[in-house]
């Protein structure tokens, strides 16, 4: 299990990217918000979408919850 975070500051296209803790895309921690310990990103994206409802998995270490 890793620990996720989503990004506070969306994309150009309104998404909220989440993030492993060792993604090289990991936002500064003043602009990411812990996602606590998942065993994957599909939870921890939904666990996101409770904050951010259009959230999205990062393409470099979330590709299976990468969708826009």
């Amino acid at each position: 299990m890793k620990n996720y975070y989503v990004n506070k500051q969306a994309q150009s296209n309104g998404d909220h990217e989440v993030h492993t803790e060792d993604c090289r895309y990991l936002p500064n921690l003043s602009n990411r918000k812990a996602l606590d310990k998942h065993g994957n990103c599909k939870s921890a994206v939904t666990e996101a979408k409770k904050t951010y409802t259009q959230s999205n998995g990062c393409k470099t270490c979330s590709l299976d919850c990468h969708t826009s």
